[in-house]
């Protein structure tokens, strides 16, 4: 790495100010706005800030941004939220932060690429600085002073710029992931209600087509062309409806004693609601927990096999997820396995529709629990055998894309984990590191 990294506090290199504190009244309207949960989720300032404020001239221009700036989160109730950054990486005209929020702004000779400072802001060992700075009586927070004297190790410019590129495109490239599997998600969930729901099939059949583009021929030239009454409207001739609890298989779940280590830090992954994947993700490949094959037989607690649908069931109710590999989980999930051992996805969009009329019932609120008499109470529509086992065939490899994706992405982040530290502290040089 050519030359030397130099050592400063960010008194030196930055001007600090606060944002923003106005009265409730004024936001949903007016101007950009960052706000404190802006901050704490990104690493750099989201392209499109989706708040408002009804902000003055003059507080626009105090409280600008603009690309360089970094935003540290400086009051919290805990000491995990104080001192989250997110970095600007360009000009947002007439927006303002929060006031919950310092802006530190270089100097007009600081030497610091915005890239580069988005990562430092975000390593470890500046989060372990300031969990040593801060102070913490009924809440955890920062001052100027305080951040005056927090350290930054700098490198020169260019050694900066590759750092922030290395970094951010292994982010760029997870972002991406995310992307592709919410697409694949929405084009899984438009098939299931295009042959489920809408029953677009029998429809274009009756109409007189000889062909239906998602649907195996030989499964299309066996469908009826008739829809009739039943307890749930009008399905198509043949299809029946069932109690949920009919057509799968429900598995409680388990909690080890908390008070017999031995059952605890295992190599079987144990899932709690904390655990959920992201919009479009689907499945769970790794939990925050993991228990011992002891603390699993001496507990409630069972082993699904990869693919059955998790639901929550108390607390966050309604919350899905895949398993992504044999798992267990609480007592505050079920676990659904399809009736004909294969159907996993089948069952896990079909239980996305039913939450949907659990929480349609409930006027859209969030409804209070979820019974063993819940799934026998809620009626959904069954198909004949070969339909389901067609349209598995059709949509499991959707799904199998999103799995790879998801663990593709979760190799990414450990590698700039792994990376993030090495990079900043010089130990793994820019070069030994991998580039666009």
């Amino acid at each position: 790495m050519a030359g030397k990294d130099t050592e400063q506090s960010l008194g030196d290199i930055y001007d600090f100010r606060s944002g923003l504190s106005k009265a409730g009244s004024e936001f949903g309207s007016g101007y950009p706005f960052l706000t404190f949960k802006d901050v704490f989720y990104n690493v750099f300032v989201p392209d499109e800030l989706g708040d408002l404020v009804n902000s003055t001239e003059s507080e626009r221009v105090n409280c600008d941004i603009k690309r360089g700036d970094v935003f540290l989160t400086r009051t919290s109730e805990t000491m995990d939220e104080l001192g989250m950054s997110c970095v600007a990486l360009r000009d947002i005209p007439f927006a303002t932060f929060n006031g919950f929020t310092k802006r530190l702004r270089p100097k007009p000779y600081a030497e610091i690429v915005p890239e580069f400072a988005g990562y430092f802001f975000r390593s470890p060992q500046f989060r372990r600085d300031v969990t040593a700075m801060s102070s913490l009586s009924t809440r955890a927070s920062l001052n100027n002073d305080m951040l005056a004297r927090l350290r930054i190790s700098l490198p020169d410019l260019p050694v900066q710029t590759a750092i922030g590129r290395t970094l951010k495109s292994l982010d760029a490239k997870v972002k991406q992931n995310q992307k592709t599997m919410r697409a694949l998600e929405q084009l899984a969930q438009v098939l299931y209600r295009t042959w489920f729901v809408d029953f677009e099939p029998v429809k274009s059949k009756e109409g007189g087509a000889d062909y239906f583009p998602s649907m195996p021929q030989t499964v299309f030239d066996a469908l009826t062309t008739r829809l009739v009454d039943s307890e749930l409207g009008l399905i198509p001739e043949g299809w029946t409806v069932e109690p949920l609890s009919s057509i799968c298989t429900l598995v409680s779940g388990g909690t080890p004693k908390r008070s017999m280590p031995s059952y605890w830090e295992g190599d079987l992954p144990w899932y709690s609601v904390k655990d959920a994947p992201g919009y479009g993700e689907v499945w769970v490949i790794q939990t925050d927990e993991r228990i011992t094959h002891d603390g699993l037989i001496n507990s409630a607690a069972r082993m699904v096999p990869k693919g059955c649908t998790i639901i929550s069931a108390r607390g966050t109710v309604g919350k899905l997820a895949m398993a992504g590999t044999a798992m267990a989980f609480n007592q505050s999930c079920y676990g659904l396995l399809p009736g004909d051992g294969v159907s996993f996805c089948h069952l896990y969009l079909l239980m996305q529709t039913a939450v949907a009329d659990l929480q349609q019932r409930t006027h859209g609120s969030v409804f209070d629990t979820i019974t063993r008499a819940t799934f026998g109470g809620l009626l959904v529509i069954s198909p004949p055998s070969d339909v389901v086992a067609s349209f598995e065939a059709v949509v499991s490899p959707l799904f199998e894309l999103i799995l790879a994706s998801r663990q593709e992405s979760k190799q990414l982040s450990e590698l700039r984990d792994y990376l993030l530290p090495r990079l900043l502290s010089g130990s793994v040089h820019v070069a030994d590191a991998p580039h666009d």
